[in-house]
This record gives C-alpha cells, structure tokens and sequence, in this order.
C-alpha cells in the first residue's frame, strides 16, 4: 500500500513533507486502515533512498496532527479517525482567550444583567420560530422517514437548486453542481484548510480578522502572513509586496462588512484584488456572512460576482440571518476543485443534517426569506443608528471609530494609554461586556482595539451601556492623567 509513494528530489519542498503530505492522503482517503503499521523508518529510508531524519520527521507531523500514533518498541501506527468538532475552534458566542473570557464564564459566577456587546450572535426573538414550525412539520408530513435518511454529501439538491437562484441577488451565478451545503461557516473554513493547505504552507489574511479562522490555520500548521486592512479595505501595496516574496495557498478574506471592523472593501479595491489574483495565480477564501444588512447606498457586491477567472472560492453562513444554532452555509466552488473540496466535507462528517435542509429549501420557495430578512434589517438598521448616534454623545473625543454603514459590528478605538484588555475589566464591573479587539489578531495585535456588536442587545440597551461605557473610560482617562500629573509634581 506504499509503495506508490514516490519523492521528487527536485522539487523545492523538503522531502519530509513530501513524504507526510503523501502518507496524510493515503490515510485519509482510506487506502490505510485504522491501527495499520507504517513502514519501519530504516527500511523505508532505504526504499526511498533518503536519509532516515526524513521519515522521522514526516511521521512526527502525522503524530502532531493525530494521524498516527506511536507504541514504544512497537512502531508508528495509523490513529483512528478524529470527527471534526466545531467547538475547539473559536465561535462568535463565546470564546477563551489566556487574558480574555466571554459572559458565558461569568455567569456561572453569578453576575448577571450584562448588557452584552461582545457577541454576534443574534437573539433568540429574531428567529422565525412560528415558521419554522410550520415549515417543518410540512417536511415529515411530504417526506416521512426519508427526511432523516442519508443524503448526498454535496448537499440535498432541492436545496442546491434554490440557492442557485437566491444569490442571483448578489450577482452571483452559480449551477446547482458548483454548491456544496456545509454545517456553517466554520465548517467551511475547516474542509478548505485540509483541502489545500500542508504543514508548513502560507496563508494571507486580513490584519485584524475573524479568529475562528486563525485557529483553523494553526490548527494545520500553516505558516500566517497578515495584511492590514483599512477603511476601504486591505493594504494593496503590502500585499503585493509579500506576493512578489512568497506564493500563499490562498487569501482568505471579508470584503463587505468585515469582521471585527466593520470595514467594506471599495470597488477599486476589489477589481484590484482580482487583477493581482490573475497576475499571481492567487486562489481567494470570500468569507460573506454579513452583506445582507446594508443599511447605507453602497455597493456591497460579492468579489464572486466580479471574477471571471474562478479564482474565488465563496462562502455564505445563514447563521446571523436564520438561525445559528442550525448550522447551515454553503460554498461556491470552481469545478477545478471541486473533487478535492467534497472528499474533504465526506472526511469532516459525511453530509450535512437533511431534514433542516429540507426546511430551508422550503423556507426558500415559499419565499419567507425575504420577510425574515427584511425584519432583520429594519431591527439592526434601528439598533445601528441608535449605536452612532449615542457613541458620538457618550464617549469621549479621544475615541474614534468609523461608521461602516452595515453589518453588527464598530470597530473603536481607544485613546492613548489606555489597552482593550484593562477596559474589559472595569466595563465588565459596570455591567459591560465587550470584546477587546487583541483577540483578532495573529502577531503584534493593536492593544486600543474594542469590537462592539449590536447583535444581542436591545435599543434601550445600547443607550445605557454606552452611556456606562463612556463613563467608565472617561473616569480611566481621568486617573490616567492624574497619575501622569503625579509623577511631575516637585518633591517637597
């Protein structure tokens, strides 16, 4: 079973990786059964005619990524197979930072009544749960048993269909046999980083960005190269500059409504993305889950609806428009990859849940998207004014921020002297959460950052916890300049 493994001594990448790049897609194809043995590292050195350092250091990244095992005395061995978990991976909920903690830990040391804008996640009361109902029990009763069969692991077709014609609305074309149906978002991070990237290889990302997706890049060893992003969208100059230096497996990115800072790529921009994609053979990540709510008059179109070259791969959550706890995207894949993307999704959990399938296509013919969807933009454009308006009443002039015109999240900017993670502290004692924007970076975070949502909070909420919040950063400025007066007063 390994004697198709062959190295290419030519090649500029190490042989180490070759060899465990090889050996991961035999195990992960099932071509090697679970407890297998591998080959002794002396006797497949030799069959190789390489030194053995090289399969001992190919069989310790399988035995990093739990691909293999190792017995003492015994040899290396193929492990059983770890089903994906999408809770290892940072969610928006909650998350688990060495500085850091959400709401969810606190309440368990009984503070409640925090005004939370430290979540993205929607409230319970924007779900459409009467029709939901309806829509499912119309499933069992059409489908039966069938509507917890097996399905297809690209996605139940009816589905496929229905989405083919919603994202005509983003511009988007895509044929049914280009949309695979994935179990959110992050899931769809995940299968991409085991389809395309090895250990060792690079990936660009935004500078900050969404940090569920910088725990599924270390968690395949990938080597991070971060590109700021500004008001208009990320560095151009920069990223060409560490295009000319080294070829990424792919960028991943947020052009419309970024998360954290709120940030939309302008159209130049993204004309230029796609010209630089062309001239580097540059694959693009599109991470869309936001441009639903575009409350101003810009234009939000997709990177997908612009390429013509099938360099983007799209992803669209339904999590902060339907309902999170179900658990449902989809990607838009160039046919080149395909094959290699569905093999991943089948390894992560073979097909995603049909009976809510079922449900959502439903949901999509019987047109109550776009009630559900327009609720959720009157509800958040109303919370969005309120939240610009109170942040320029209540916070100190020393604060900036840029109003993104869309999607849930500011992106703030505390005044000098004073970090995200110290203000975390004293708003949590006055009843605040929020979420320091250290958290969304991969190296040298910018420590005066604070992401604010206003996902799962009320009107009234947002008026109180500002007014709270600007409280408490005036009276830290207050202190702070006291101390610095302090420190000059003459000795007597």
């Amino acid at each position: 079973m390994f004697k198709g493994v062959q190295l290419d001594k030519i090649s500029s990448k190490h042989l180490y990786i070759q060899l465990y790049s090889q050996l991961k897609s035999l195990i992960e194809k099932g071509e090697v059964k679970t407890h297998t043995k591998l080959p002794s590292i002396r006797k497949f050195a030799e069959e190789l005619g390489v030194n053995n350092v090289t399969v001992v250091n190919a069989y310790n990244l399988l035995a990093e990524e739990e691909i293999v095992y190792k017995k003492v005395g015994s040899g290396t061995f193929v492990a059983p197979k770890v089903e994906f978990k999408e809770d290892i991976y940072l969610d928006e909920e909650v998350y688990i930072d060495e500085d850091t903690k959400f709401i969810e830990e606190r309440k368990e040391s009984g503070q409640e009544g925090i005004i939370n804008f430290a979540t993205a996640a929607p409230t319970p009361d924007l779900f459409p749960i009467s029709p939901f109902k309806r829509l499912i029990n119309k499933v069992l009763e059409r489908d039966g048993g069938y509507a917890f069969g097996y399905q297809k692991s690209q996605g139940y077709l009816a589905l496929r269909k229905s989405i083919s014609k919603y994202i005509n609305r983003y511009q988007i074309e895509a044929d049914v046999n280009e949309i695979q149906i994935i179990s959110g978002a992050q899931q769809g991070i995940d299968i991409l980083a085991k389809t395309f990237l090895d250990y060792g290889d690079t990936v660009f990302v935004e500078q900050p960005t969404y940090p569920g997706a910088i725990s599924v890049f270390k968690s395949r060893n990938a080597n991070i190269t971060e590109i700021p992003i500004n008001q208009n969208g990320i560095d151009l100059k920069l990223l060409e500059s560490e295009l000319k230096k080294e070829k990424p497996k792919f960028i991943y990115l947020m052009p419309n409504f970024q998360n954290p800072t709120g940030y939309s790529y302008s159209q130049e921009k993204k004309e230029r993305i796609l010209e630089l994609a062309q001239k580097y053979d540059l694959l693009i990540i599109e991470d869309d889950c936001l441009s639903d709510l575009n409350y101003g008059e810009s234009n939000n179109m997709a990177l997908k609806a612009m390429d013509e070259d099938e360099r983007v791969i799209y992803i669209k959550s339904f999590s902060k428009i339907f309902m999170p706890g179900l658990r449902l995207a989809f990607l838009i894949i160039p046919e080149c990859h395909f094959n290699d993307i569905l093999l991943s999704k089948y390894m992560s959990d073979i097909f995603t849940d049909g009976l809510i399938q079922r449900v959502l296509d439903l949901y999509f013919r019987e047109e109550l998207w776009e009630k559900q969807l327009n609720k959720l933009k009157e509800t958040y454009q109303q919370r969005y004014q309120i939240m610009i308006t109170v942040l320029n009443e209540y916070l100190p002039q020393e604060c900036d921020f840029v109003a993104p015109e869309g999607g849930l999240n500011i992106w703030l900017e505390l005044p000098q002297g004073l970090t995200a993670n110290e203000l975390y502290d004293k708003a949590f004692a006055a009843g605040i959460n929020i979420a320091p924007g250290t958290v969304f970076y991969h190296n040298q975070p910018q420590t005066n950052k604070v992401r604010l949502s206003i996902a799962a909070v009320t009107e009234r909420e947002i008026k109180e916890g500002i007014k709270k919040l600007g409280d408490v950063i005036n009276k830290e400025l207050s202190n702070s300049n006291q101390d610095w007066d302090n420190r000059w007063m003459p000795l007597v």
